[in-house]
């Protein structure tokens, strides 16, 4: 396959270099990845503004913009092959629950929703991983597996890995999104005149006892495979709720 890899913690980063050796064993791979460290951005893409994209070595470029800016650019313009399918990671830190809403890693991934097979994106419960090398080359193993899904299902797969090395992993589980709860305070790390100056930290800490979650898996030490798709319309057996509520057919 023809892979664009790409990630959002930067293309210096570890956890996408380890990856870019596995993927590239077995298939041909384009690195095009944020210049800067661009965590949380999303699918947010640069709307009107220049983006300087710069070829580091043969067939891996750096890109001024966000996450998602790198995989539209690789699709569209960069990359003078066709891409079969984009690969999002490793990212470090997990992706877990409504971390899928603002990941970058994530919304990287979704400008692969039409391509030839689904997109993945893999994380590890770690921003400092002692086992890349072992999380990479399963990896590739997935990727693969990700290959022998239906091409028109509007999937997204996103994996989650515990920081552990093969013999302290339980196994593969199909999870559902876990909750996390009330995001943490902002913190206030200074003022100046009228202006005062804040940092997000976590976004809410993990809530126990979801069985079946991704949240649980990684606590189990199971690596965690969810499975999601683009339609977030809400249960459509409760539409007649909504048609009430909003006086409505």
């Amino acid at each position: 396959m023809n892979i664009l890899l790409t990630n959002d913690d930067g293309y210096k980063a570890s956890g996408i270099n380890e990856l870019f050796d596995a993927l590239s064993d077995e298939h041909k791979v384009f690195l095009i990845a944020p210049r800067e460290n661009c965590s949380g951005m999303s699918a947010a893409i640069s709307l009107r503004k220049e983006i300087k994209v710069e070829e580091i070595s043969k067939n891996i470029f750096s890109v001024s913009g966000t996450p998602a800016d790198c995989s539209y650019l690789g699709l569209l313009s960069v990359i003078p092959e066709s891409i079969d399918m984009i690969v999002s990671g490793i990212n470090l830190g997990a992706n877990l629950g409504e971390d899928v809403f603002y990941s970058g890693t994530v919304g990287a991934a979704i400008a692969g929703r039409r391509l030839n097979y689904a997109p993945v994106a893999f994380s590890v419960a770690s921003f400092n991983p002692k086992n890349l090398k072992f999380i990479s080359e399963q990896s590739l193993l997935i990727t693969n597996q990700v290959s022998k899904l239906p091409a028109d299902q509007n999937l997204l797969v996103n994996v989650n890995f515990p920081d552990l090395p093969s013999t302290e992993i339980e196994g593969t589980r199909i999870t559902s999104l876990g909750k996390r709860g009330t995001p943490d305070t902002p913190d206030l790390m200074r003022e100046k005149d009228s202006y005062k100056y804040y940092s997000f930290g976590p976004s809410g800490s993990l809530l126990p006892g979801q069985a079946g979650t991704d949240i649980q898996a990684i606590e189990q030490n199971y690596i965690s495979i969810s499975i999601l798709d683009y339609n977030l319309t809400a249960d459509i057996a409760r539409w007649s709720l909504y048609k009430e509520v909003f006086n409505c057919e």
